[in-house]
C-alpha cells in the first residue's frame, strides 16, 4: 500500500509512517476516547491528489479518516480500524472572497481565525465560534456551532454549497452562491454534519456577514445556576438578540482563574455580548440590566472596551483546556445535549444533582441561548469505577434530554461517544440513515465505525 501511495503523492515529506506523526493522529485533543494509530498519515495538497487517494483506498478497501486539527471531542478523528489519516494542513487556501455576495470559497483546512483575519480587511466576518481554532472542514463535518449560535445558528446554516470527493473517487457539487434554493434534495445539509462518513470535503462556499458597528461585553454573576438560566430565557422572551450568551459555572470559573490568572468571582456567571448599531446595543443593555437585577444578580460589569471582551471570550474559549489543566493526569469526558429552552433551567439543575449523587466533580457550561449545555468530567479512563460513574452521569443527562424532546448532542456530533443513543432519539429513521451510508460508501471506507 505504501509504495502505491508514494506514487500518488510524489512527495515523501507529505506522507508519514513515523510513530510520532501517527500518534498525533490517533486521538482527539483532550477527550477520553481510546487511541488508535493509523497505518499512515497523508497530507494531500489539492483536490485531484485527494481524489486519487480516496479512489485507491476504495479499491483496496482501506479505511480513510479525515483530520483537521483534531479538536473534536467524540472520537470523530480516531482511526479505530487503522488505515489512512488524511491531514488537511496543506489544503488551507482561501480561494475567493465575494464581498458583494457576502460569500467566500475555502479549502477544508482553512481555520476559523485564519478566515476572519482575512475577512476583516473587507469589513466582513464568519460568525461561528466553536471555542477553538478549528478547521472549517472539521466544523462542517460535525456541524459545529458554539458561542455565537444564539444569533447565527450552526455551521450547516452558513454553508451555501460544497464540493466533495465520494468514496469511489468522483466529485459531487452541491448548492450555489444563491442565498436560498428550492431545487431538489438538500445534499449540502445532508453532508454537513455527516462526520466524514459520506464524503470528504474539498471546498466549502460559506455565508459571511458585515462586521457590527459596536460590541458591548458583560459579565454577570448570579447566586446559582437556576437564576442564570432564568435570566437568559427572559432576555430571549423580551426579544433581546445577543450575539453570545454563555453559562459558566463556578467550577469552570475556578479552572479559568487558575489557568488564565484571572480573578473572576467564583460563582455561576453569565458571559454576554451584544452587537449592532450603537443606539440599538445601548437600548438592549438597558433591558438586560433590568432583567439581571430582577433575577438577583450579585455583581455585573459591562463595557464597550474591546480588551475586556477579548479577555472574556478568550477565557470562555479556553474553558475546556482550563478544566483539563486542573486535572493534568486525566482525560475529559464532555457530554453535550440540547433541550427546549423551557426545560433548560431544570436540565442544568438535574445535571448538577446527578454529579453530586455520583460523587464526581464536573463543570457545567454552555450556550444557553439555544438550550445547549455541556457537562465536563475529568476522569482517569484506566480506573473502572471512575469511568463507570462518568458513563452513568452521561447516560442520565442524555436520557433526561431525550425524554423532554431534546437531542443527545447539540453540536459535538455522534462520533464514538453517542452512538448508543442515536436509535433512542431517531427510531426507525436510523435505518434510513444507514441506507444512505450504503449508497454513498458501499465498501465502508469513510470514517468507519462512527455514528452507527
Amino acid at each position: 500500500m505504501l509504495e502505491n501511495l508514494i506514487q500518488i503523492i510524489r512527495d515523501p515529506e507529505r506522507i508519514s509512517t513515523s510513530a510520532a506523526v501517527r500518534q498525533q493522529h490517533s486521538q482527539d485533543l483532550t477527550s477520553y476516547h481510546a487511541q488508535h494509530l493509523p497505518d499512515v498519515v497523508i497530507f494531500p495538497k489539492d483536490k485531484e491528489e485527494l481524489r486519487e487517494i480516496v479512489a485507491y483506498a476504495n479499491r483496496i478497501r482501506c479505511p480513510i479518516v479525515p483530520f483537521g486539527l483534531g479538536t473534536s471531542v467524540e472520537g470523530q478523528v480516531v482511526p479505530i480500524q487503522g488505515g489512512i489519516s488524511l491531514d488537511f494542513t496543506h489544503m488551507s487556501r482561501i480561494l475567493e472572497i465575494r464581498q458583494d455576495d457576502f460569500a467566500v470559497r475555502v479549502e477544508p483546512g482553512v481555520t476559523r481565525l485564519q478566515l476572519n483575519q482575512e475577512l476583516k480587511k473587507y469589513g466582513l466576518f464568519f460568525p461561528i465560534d466553536p471555542g477553538v481554532d478549528a478547521t472549517l472542514g472539521g466544523m462542517a463535518a460535525t456541524n459545529a456551532s458554539g458561542c455565537s449560535a444564539v444569533r447565527y445558528g450552526m455551521t450547516r446554516e452558513q454553508i451555501l454549497g460544497m464540493e466533495a470527493v465520494l468514496a469511489d473517487g468522483s466529485f459531487i457539487h452541491t448548492g450555489s452562491l444563491a442565498k436560498k434554493s428550492s431545487a431538489g434534495y438538500n445534499l449540502t445539509g445532508l453532508l454537513a454534519g455527516s462526520e466524514g462518513t459520506l464524503a470528504v470535503f474539498t471546498e466549502l462556499t460559506l455565508r459571511v456577514y458585515a462586521l457590527p458597528e459596536t460590541f458591548l461585553y458583560a459579565k454577570v454573576v448570579f447566586p446559582d445556576l437556576h437564576k442564570v438560566c432564568k435570566a437568559a430565557n427572559r432576555m430571549l422572551y423580551r426579544s433581546i438578540q445577543p450575539s453570545k450568551l454563555e453559562l459558566v459555572d463556578e467550577y469552570t470559573i475556578q479552572a479559568i482563574n487558575a489557568y488564565k490568572q484571572t480573578a473572576y468571582v467564583e460563582k455561576p456567571t453569565l458571559f454576554l455580548e451584544l452587537s449592532g448599531w450603537n443606539s440599538t446595543v445601548t437600548a438592549e443593555w438597558e433591558r438586560v440590566h433590568e432583567i439581571i437585577r430582577d433575577e438577583g444578580a450579585v455583581e455585573w460589569d459591562h463595557t464597550f472596551d474591546e480588551a475586556f471582551g477579548e479577555q472574556l471570550w478568550d477565557s470562555r474559549r479556553h474553558a475546556a483546556l482550563a478544566i483539563a489543566a486542573a486535572a493534568p493526569k486525566k482525560k475529559l469526558m464532555t457530554t453535550d445535549v440540547c433541550v427546549p429552552l423551557s426545560v433548560l433551567p431544570e436540565a442544568v439543575l438535574y445535571a448538577r444533582e446527578v454529579m453530586q449523587i455520583e460523587g464526581l466533580q464536573g463543570a457545567i457550561l454552555g450556550h444557553i441561548g439555544d438550550g445547549n449545555y455541556h457537562a465536563v468530567f475529568p476522569i482517569d479512563p484506566s480506573l473502572a469505577e471512575e469511568a463507570a460513574k462518568a458513563d452513568k452521569i452521561n447516560e442520565l443527562i442524555v436520557r433526561f434530554a431525550l425524554e423532554r424532546g431534546g437531542t443527545c448532542t447539540g453540536e459535538h456530533g455522534v462520533g464514538l461517544g453517542k452512538r448508543q443513543y442515536l436509535a433512542e432519539e431517531h427510531g426507525d429513521a436510523v435505518l434510513w440513515m444507514k441506507r444512505i451510508k450504503e449508497v454513498f460508501d458501499p465498501n465502508h471506507i469513510l470514517n468507519p465505525g462512527k455514528i452507527f
